[in-house]
C-alpha cells in the first residue's frame, strides 16, 4: 500500500501562486508514476500533471501548461505541483495519485492506483 497526503491549498486572488505537496509513505519503491488531478463540482476528475518517478519525466494538461509545474524529491518521497499565475477557474480540489504500472496513457485516473484525500484551491477574481 502507499499512502499519500497532500498539503498546500488555500485561498489565494487571482494572478497569485501556490505550491501543492504530496507525501507518499508505505511501499514507496512501488511507484512509477505520480500526478495531479483537480475535482470541480459537477465535473469529472480531470488530469492536470504527471512525473515519472526515475527519470522525471513530465506532462502537463493544456490548460496549465506554462503556469504549473511538476517536481519531485526522490529523497523526501513528495512530489510538488507549483502553481503560477492562478485563474478563478483553477479553483478545484486537487488530488495527487500513484501509478505502479508503466503507461503513456497518463491522464488516464483509472491507471493511478492510489489517492490522497485533496486539498483545497480557491482563487478570487
Amino acid at each position: 500500500q502507499v499512502q499519500l497526503v497532500e498539503s498546500g491549498g488555500g485561498l489565494v486572488q487571482a494572478g497569485d501562486s501556490l505550491k501543492l505537496s504530496c507525501a507518499a509513505s508505505g511501499r514507496t519503491f512501488s511507484i512509477y508514476a505520480m500526478g495531479w488531478f483537480r475535482r470541480t463540482p459537477g465535473k469529472e476528475r480531470e488530469f492536470v500533471a504527471h512525473i515519472t518517478w526515475g527519470g522525471g519525466v513530465t506532462r502537463y494538461a493544456d490548460s496549465v501548461k506554462g503556469r504549473f509545474t511538476i517536481s519531485r524529491d526522490n529523497a523526501k518521497n513528495t512530489v510538488y505541483l507549483q502553481l503560477n499565475s492562478l485563474k478563478p477557474e483553477d479553483t478545484a480540489v486537487y488530488y495527487c495519485a500513484a501509478r505502479v504500472v508503466p503507461s503513456t496513457a497518463y491522464v488516464d485516473r483509472g491507471l493511478y492506483r492510489y489517492w490522497g484525500l485533496g486539498t483545497q484551491v480557491t482563487v478570487s477574481s
